[in-house]
């Protein structure tokens, strides 16, 4: 399978949802491109659920999309790693480096933030990661 990501974005935060091989070149500059192209962030979350497979190259990318968003004061969040994207993570300790969480620790993060502000964009935001969690 290739690699396909689909973005959707609440002001400023964006869910990526990302699918299939991040093992080429191909699938490296998409992911790139997706992430660095948004605009106006406080927090990317890179849904990883449907990654099949990640090489070095890619955790490479995770690593320079992490630093990249930092040097930007932007959160990157990686969200329900595969089985083994998570094993991967864990072998070579980049969970100590990367964020990684659970759809419910995302969730619970954000409703937490939400009902502190009850802004319009937090109940919008409320309600897109509701759908995410339930779907």
């Amino acid at each position: 399978m290739s690699f396909r990501v689909s973005t959707e974005q609440i002001d400023d935060v964006a869910v990526l949802q990302c699918r299939g091989r991040v093992v080429d070149p191909d699938a490296l500059s998409r992911l790139k491109a997706a992430v660095t192209g948004l605009l106006q962030l406080r927090v990317v979350v890179l849904d990883l659920s449907g990654v099949e497979m990640v090489d070095a190259r890619g955790l490479g990318m995770l690593v320079f999309l992490h630093n990249w968003a930092c040097a930007k004061g932007i959160q990157v969040k990686l969200v329900n790693p595969s089985k083994l994207v998570r094993e991967m993570l864990e072998v070579t300790r980049l969970t100590s480096v990367l964020h990684v969480s659970s759809v419910d620790d995302l969730v619970e993060m954000f409703c937490n933030h939400i009902v502190r502000s009850k802004t319009p964009t937090g109940l919008r935001l409320n309600s897109f990661l509701m759908r995410r969690s339930v779907g």
